[in-house]
């Protein structure tokens, strides 16, 4: 009986503690709350974007930045089908017989072709992008991004 109250007390905790994603629609929906904006893109089949994920929320402090200063949105580039409308444009899914890609995961990419996985982008408050990084973003240099967007938010 300890053992399993230990064990939900643990899985509670670790729930509690990972970042909370939202929406494109969402976003379009909290224009009065304006704060900075992470875009996450990522694939399943990324194995670097699975070690990423647990990393960052594993890391307690980063998960707290992004909680309470910032809208975070994980986006499944090459999975996600439905109709996305992002800065008043339409974005849909182009499909390419048993897989395809997100018109938005192109937008978003600097590499139109074929986006590089993981994928994470930065905007501030207005919707202007502050930063690009393309592959693994480790859990120090995103914090000290995120702490220099969010100085800069609060002027």
């Amino acid at each position: 009986m300890k053992f399993f109250i230990f064990l939900m007390l643990s899985v509670s905790g670790f729930c509690f503690s990972q970042i909370k994603s939202g929406t494109f629609s969402e976003l379009e929906n909290l224009k009065h709350n304006k704060k900075p904006i992470i875009i996450h893109l990522y694939t399943d089949w990324c194995s670097i974007c699975k070690i990423e994920s647990f990393k960052l929320n594993k890391d307690k402090e980063l998960v707290k930045i992004i909680s309470y200063n910032f809208h975070f949105i994980n986006f499944e580039a090459e999975k996600t089908k439905e109709k996305i409308i992002f800065q008043g444009k339409e974005f849909n899914y182009l499909s390419n017989g048993n897989s395809g890609i997100h018109e938005l995961a192109l937008a978003l990419s600097k590499n139109k072709s074929q986006p590089v996985y993981p994928l994470w982008i930065i905007l501030d408050e207005n919707q202007e992008m502050f930063y690009y990084h393309e592959g693994e973003f480790k859990p120090e240099k995103m914090k000290e991004k995120l702490l220099e967007i969010s100085s800069l938010s609060t002027r």
